[in-house]
């Protein structure tokens, strides 16, 4: 079976952002919002889907989330709004 590897962020209630990893964003977007997903959404709900990015391989796809994890804030909002980052 081939699983597709996904990277997503959303943007929280309090305007702060998270980055994770998941095989089924749709789900993974269902239970940060339901107060089931990362600690650090819990409360922080609801939650707004803002970008994905899709790899064939779990590595390159936890390599892009730490990547996007080190973005500056004013980085990711460039990444979000599609703009150029300096990464």
């Amino acid at each position: 079976m081939n699983a597709t590897h996904h990277v997503y962020v959303i943007e929280c209630d309090d305007g702060t952002f998270y980055t994770g990893y998941t095989t089924d964003v749709e789900r993974r977007v269902r239970e940060h919002d339901a107060g089931e997903g990362a600690k650090y959404t819990r409360g922080r709900t609801p939650v707004e889907f803002r970008h994905v990015e899709t790899f064939a391989s779990k590595s390159a796809a936890l390599a892009r989330e730490h990547a996007i994890k080190s973005l500056r804030r004013a980085e990711k909002t460039a990444l979000l709004d599609g703009r150029p980052t300096d990464e």
